[in-house]
């Protein structure tokens, strides 16, 4: 069970913050004392009440040296291959990665479509739109729980992995 105060993954919704934790009034529905954590969207507003026994995936975002262990990763996080599947496959496989909640699917994610970003420049083509936005998404995601779990704001974290990463060669 998470405790009040806690940063929380919540399902697609990102990172939220556990206000309260009980049985909430207000309701439409009466749930018999059904009890619920109250989650205020860190990057976002309004509330979301979720069931304790909720089926929607939650976990509690990286601690500050787990993410900066990640950040140290990065470099030996290793890209997926891409070649020869159309964008319905690559397209699937991406979602899969977002699926999962876990931060390195997401650096890989963000390493794959950017590598392959860049092999289709040197040769004059352009990614798929449908590629562009699932990196788009994964870096989000990503900077996102950083910038919480690092206590650095959002447009810093870009600069802060940059650093740390040429740091350690």
């Amino acid at each position: 069970m998470f405790q009040k105060g806690e940063f929380v993954i919540y399902g697609n919704d990102g990172i939220c913050r556990v206000e309260e934790i009980g049985v909430p009034t207000g309701l439409p529905v009466d749930r018999k004392g059904k009890q619920y954590y109250t989650l205020a969207p860190v990057f976002g507003s309004g509330v979301i009440y979720a069931a304790v026994d909720t089926k929607v995936f939650m976990r509690p975002i990286l601690t500050k040296a787990q993410a900066e262990q990640l950040i140290d990763q990065i470099p030996h996080i290793q890209e997926e291959a891409t070649a020869g599947q159309d964008v319905r496959a690559l397209s699937e496989k991406y979602k899969g990665f977002l699926d999962t909640h876990q931060c390195e699917d997401l650096v890989r994610l963000i390493k794959t479509v950017y590598r392959k970003e860049k092999t289709l420049e040197e040769s004059g083509k352009k990614l798929a739109k449908t590629e562009q936005e699932y990196g788009k998404i994964a870096k989000e995601l990503l900077h996102r729980e950083f910038s919480v779990a690092l206590d650095i704001p959002y447009e810093e974290v870009s600069e802060y992995i940059t650093k740390r990463v040429e740091g350690k060669k």
